[in-house]
């Protein structure tokens, strides 16, 4: 039944990667580099710009307020309850944060080599 007929297909051409392969619009791919790369700093940097975090949430409210008191109209007395609340919670997580990595400490100290 065959005439000689044989449809061109570029069927590698039609092969769709995966999401993950390939980027859309210049972006680069969501696979993950190789593990053995390093890529994250040292705990000590980690820690410092958590510190440096929460301590500029915490100063933030002050300045705001500060800002309010003077009768600037660029921010508003919900924006200072806002960046209270978040100071707040900031200092709970660290709190938080802070009392686990003493009980990992502690249980690191307690392994019997």
């Amino acid at each position: 039944m065959s005439n000689g007929f044989f449809p061109r297909y570029d069927l590698a051409g039609r092969i769709q990667q995966s999401k993950f392969e390939s980027g859309l619009n210049g972006m680069p791919g969501a696979r993950m580099d190789a593990i053995d790369k390093p890529g994250a700093t040292d705990f000590k940097q980690v820690m410092s710009g958590l510190v440096e975090k929460v301590n500029s949430d915490l100063n933030a409210p002050d300045a705001m307020l500060k800002d309010v008191m003077a009768g600037s109209n660029d921010v508003d007395i919900h924006d200072v309850m806002t960046a209270m609340a978040k100071a707040e919670i900031n200092v709970n997580v660290a709190t938080q944060f802070t009392g686990k990595i003493i009980q990992t400490y502690d249980k690191i100290m307690q392994l019997q080599v």
